[in-house]
């Protein structure tokens, strides 16, 4: 069986390989020769007449690539899988997007490819307030028969992928390295956790490093694996709206959560809705955008906003010191001077609050209510 595989995919895996071949140019390659064993046959001349001289000069070589060998033997390890444009667990909604990449890498369950999608991205130095949204409608979305799509960065996205794996495991994590390479580093056991009970997906060959350039390609399978894209938190400048901007060039449907006026991290998320993105604050109001996703069974669904705290442990205080907070961040002094309390007994209160989970405490020194 393994034989037979390794010659199905042996072609394939050649061609994903010679360097200077993207998606656009293997596809012009497979509608003039049809196959990629036809395309390996090919004549010199006959190749260069679609592609360059340095990519013809590769693709004749392409089968004395060492790396086969190394992908192969890959490939038969449990769980490791490659998805090729001629196989028909390829994600449909990724074949209805411009240049669908002719070879995907897979690691675990590739049952998810047929679940509808959702991608929630955001930015990489979320406020724990963001982080929360994101964990929290990852998993509602789980429960209402979504996949959860991601881009295992830090911030945003690692918080929807945790999300995911508390309800079904159902969050496919789609990387710009090889993956046989974990980035960041600090993701390492997140993604050993998704293997396990998702998806990690990538259309790079094993040993690609992280180069910068690979990360806003990897955004457009992100937003093409989805039937819509929630952007959580974002810069103005942020890769999360290089992703939405793929999803409305997609047809897909663009959710944004709002936030403060004040805070960077919102005005991404606020721009998209003036340009038309829906402004959600709880999973129905993504449901109600497309109905014909599954709903949860009853019980089943969880607060898009994150689980009350047991306000009857807190302290009498709590409440109105909360109250004087707010929800931007904001400086212990400011909460001092706004409640009319000591700087020491605020600092008390805000040392519980946060072990109860209540509230956040930002890089900056600033102090944010999660709850």
């Amino acid at each position: 069986m393994a034989n037979s595989l390794h010659a199905q995919y042996t072609p394939w895996i050649a061609l994903s390989l010679v360097k200077g071949l993207g998606s656009a140019t293997f596809c012009q390659l497979l509608l003039a020769f049809k196959t990629p064993e036809a395309i390996l046959a090919a004549s010199y001349g006959a190749l260069c007449e679609t592609v360059s001289k340095e990519v013809a000069d590769g693709i004749q070589q392409a089968t004395g690539n060492p790396d086969i060998a190394k992908t192969l033997d890959w490939l038969d390890q449990p769980d490791n899988h490659l998805i090729t444009l001629a196989d028909s667990h390829y994600p449909k909604r990724l074949l209805e997007t411009d240049q669908p990449p002719p070879v995907l890498y897979a690691k675990g369950n590739l049952q998810l490819l047929q679940r509808p999608g959702m991608a929630i991205v955001g930015s990489r130095h979320a406020t724990p307030q963001g982080e929360a949204n994101a964990a929290d409608f990852a998993e509602s979305l789980c429960r209402a028969g979504f996949a959860v799509v991601s881009g295992l960065a830090l911030g945003i996205d690692g918080a929807a992928h945790r999300g995911a794996l508390k309800a079904d495991g159902a969050t496919i994590a789609v990387v710009g390295t090889g993956l046989d390479i974990v980035y960041p580093a600090r993701h390492k056991t997140l993604a050993h956790h998704i293997a396990q009970h998702g998806l990690l997906l990538s259309e790079y060959p094993l040993g690609t490093p992280s180069i910068s350039y690979n990360f806003p390609r990897r955004n457009r399978l992100i937003s093409g694996l989805s039937e819509g894209c929630l952007v959580v938190e974002a810069n103005i400048d942020s890769g999360s709206l290089i992703t939405a901007r793929l999803a409305i060039e997609q047809g897909r449907e663009v959710f944004a959560i709002p936030g403060s006026i004040h805070s960077p991290v919102a005005k991404g998320c606020h721009a998209l809705i003036k340009q038309g993105a829906k402004l959600v604050e709880s999973t129905d109001d993504i449901l109600s955008e497309l109905p014909h996703i599954r709903r949860p069974k009853p019980g089943n669904a969880i607060s898009p906003n994150g689980l009350m705290p047991d306000w009857a442990s807190l302290p009498a205080e709590a409440s109105p010191l909360l109250a004087c907070m707010g929800f931007d961040p904001i400086f212990a002094e400011q909460i001092a001077a706004r409640a009319g309390l000591t700087p020491e007994k605020v600092s008390t209160m805000l040392t519980l609050l946060e072990l109860e989970g209540v509230v956040g405490h930002l890089a900056n020194g600033q102090f944010q209510r999660l709850a």
